[in-house]
């Protein structure tokens, strides 16, 4: 069987798994800052809830 499709060249099969890699690390990147705000939120609203609580 033939394919339709010519082969792509080396360089631009690099270029694009470099692309996807970066597309990637920067969305994980995003993710983990995400987590990391709403974890700082959350144990800030818990101090405020402990020192009602003394009150």
């Amino acid at each position: 069987m033939t394919r339709k499709d010519a082969p792509k060249k080396p360089g631009q099969i690099g270029n694009a798994r470099e692309d996807r890699l970066s597309r990637a690390l920067k969305a994980n990147l995003a993710r983990r800052k995400a987590q990391s705000r709403a974890r700082s939120v959350d144990s800030t609203n818990a101090g405020d809830k402990k020192e009602q609580d003394k009150g």
